[in-house]
């Protein structure tokens, strides 16, 4: 005998029901198939009253507790236990295994295809499930309005700052009219009362800055923890200062190489490496590729590709190389000063060996510094050619039509000088000279390159060069260091000189045309090279010590 129980509209009824051994399996399929809804429950209980074995609970409550094909409540235990379909609907276990069997596998809910494999038995004392729709549409609606605030404060902050940026902006027009204002007529009441005064003006055209801006402090980055960086330049195409380091990583990558940093948005970015032994020139062209040139003591002059960080070219000199550049004439040509006095020229056609060798003409020291001389309208020195600066003084070779050069010797002091740098539109050049017996202290002289003709009727011109203007620093200088020399960035015909001093560990600026010293920009440790470069119309100024860069913008 089997009880069958049901609950509707809170009414019980109860119903016997007596099978024989041989039709209880026949009929109970039959049964499945025809009216599943009133198949008789497989779990065998004894006969109960429904008071005792089915509570009576409200239809719509009870609806998620109870199988879909006998309308009976499943339960955690037993054959009629919890159990589900891949597609989700829950069943009681012995109902959904015979519904399987007469039905060609098909869930009685979805009709998706199923079979006996796919049915999960699942362990749950109660399974509810919440009504979360509307929290989740709020919960979306909060995040949208979120995502709009925070972009409207965003906005909000930016224009806030726009407005400050613009704010001052305007607040140093209005000084600076003031300031051209008072300027203005105190010009015209000294003209006034000095009819026939001139302003004088420095030979080679080196007027004086009387601009009331300075170099303030930007940014510093830290290249390297353990020193040892050397020289520096900036690509003008890529926007980026490059500075010379030893190998971060050592032990795996041993060696020298570069760090580029943006001179953009003012972050160092990756590591190069290049060479094995420590770098002492970096030179840019006036190419738009981002070629750099590198001279170690590795004794290799080596191109890199900044775009692709690769070294594409490679010369062995033979010898150490201290310095290098590039012929702003024909940038197929660089050039390499060795350790024992001789430049090298190389062709970029030419990747096996040097064209040609420029031999020392006096001593055979280093040649620390090496800079190219374009062509150009000058009155003083139309030539072009490279001005190289060794331990015992200069030499300009003048650059033939046929690639030949022909050495000028520089009436400059003897010994001491450390570096020479040139200033290409004005045709001056920078020697800095180490403290020596008649004098004792660091000391830089801006001369001016000319050329005049000899008095025997040689068709050949002499290069020579005459001091303009001597600057000062400290009683020290142990080592090479790198100076500058630059057109102000007034843009009013001035030219800058700045120059570290090891005494007071700062870079000193001059100005060239009155000898003035402008500013001290302060360091941590001696300065070792300057740098001036601009981007997007501002100009800075890069100082280099053995660990670290410092930028100074011109305001």
């Amino acid at each position: 005998y089997f009880t069958v129980s049901r609950t509707q509209g809170g009414h019980s009824s109860d119903e016997t029901l007596e099978l024989s051994d041989s039709d209880s399996s026949s009929s109970t399929e039959e049964e499945d198939v025809a009216v599943p809804q009133e198949e008789a429950p497989i779990a065998r209980t004894p006969l109960k009253k429904p008071s005792v074995t089915v509570p009576t609970v409200p239809l719509d409550e009870e609806e998620g507790d109870t199988c879909a094909i006998c309308f009976e409540q499943w339960t955690n235990a037993g054959e009629h236990r919890l159990s589900a379909l891949r597609c989700g609907h829950l069943f009681g276990y012995t109902c959904i295994i015979r519904w399987l069997k007469g039905q060609a596998g098909k869930c009685p809910q979805c009709n998706k295809k199923a079979k006996r494999s796919d049915v999960v038995v699942l362990y749950a004392r109660t399974l509810k499930a919440l009504d979360t729709s509307e929290q989740e549409r709020m919960k979306s609606s909060l995040e949208k309005e979120q995502m709009l605030r925070r972009q409207a404060e965003l906005e909000s902050a930016q224009s806030r700052l726009q407005l400050q940026v613009l704010t001052d902006e305007c607040s140093k027009l209005r000084k600076q009219v003031q300031e051209l204002k008072a300027l203005m007529a105190q010009h015209t009441t000294s003209a006034s009362q000095q009819p026939g005064s001139s302003r004088s003006c420095f030979p080679g055209a080196l007027s004086s800055s009387q601009s009331q801006h300075k170099y303030h402090f930007e940014k510093a980055f830290l290249v390297s923890q353990s020193g040892s960086c050397r020289v520096m330049a900036y690509c003008d195409s890529l926007s980026c200062l490059v500075v010379s380091q030893p190998s971060p990583q050592t032990t795996l990558l041993p060696g020298c190489g570069v760090k580029m940093m943006s001179a953009v948005n003012l972050k160092s970015s990756q590591y190069i490496p290049i060479h094995s032994k420590q770098i002492r020139g970096l030179a840019f062209s006036n190419r738009t590729d981002g070629l750099l040139l590198s001279a170690a003591l590795d004794h290799t002059l080596k191109l890199t590709s900044l775009t692709t960080n690769t070294v594409v070219q490679s010369y062995n000199a033979g010898r150490p190389v201290w310095s290098c550049c590039w012929c702003l004439d024909d940038t197929n040509y660089i050039y390499a000063g060795l350790v024992n006095g001789s430049i090298l020229v190389y062709d970029l056609r030419n990747t096996s060996s040097h064209v040609q060798e420029l031999a020392p003409q006096k001593s055979r020291c280093p040649v620390v510094s090496l800079s190219y001389l374009p062509q150009m309208a000058s009155t003083t020195l139309p030539y072009g050619g490279v001005v190289a600066g060794s331990l015992e003084g200069g030499c300009f070779w003048e650059q033939k039509a046929s690639n030949s050069y022909r050495p000028h010797h520089l009436p400059l002091e003897p010994g001491g000088c450390i570096d020479i740098q040139t200033e290409i539109s004005t045709r001056h050049c920078l020697a800095t000279y180490r403290p020596n017996k008649s004098n004792n202290c660091l000391h830089c002289v801006v001369m001016e390159l000319s050329c005049s003709q000899l008095m025997d009727a040689s068709v050949d011109m002499v290069c020579s060069c005459h001091p303009v203007q001597t600057f000062s620093a400290g009683p020290t200088c142990k080592l090479l260091t790198k100076n500058a020399i630059f057109r102000s960035p007034e843009e009013d015909g001035s030219i800058l000189v700045c120059a570290g001093d090891e005494a007071s560990n700062s870079a000193m600026v001059w100005d060239a045309g009155s000898g003035s010293l402008l500013q001290k920009l302060q360091t941590d440790l001696p300065v070792l090279d300057i740098c001036p470069f601009t981007v997007n119309h501002s100009n800075f100024l890069a100082t280099l010590t053995e660990k670290m860069v410092k930028l100074y913008k011109w305001e």
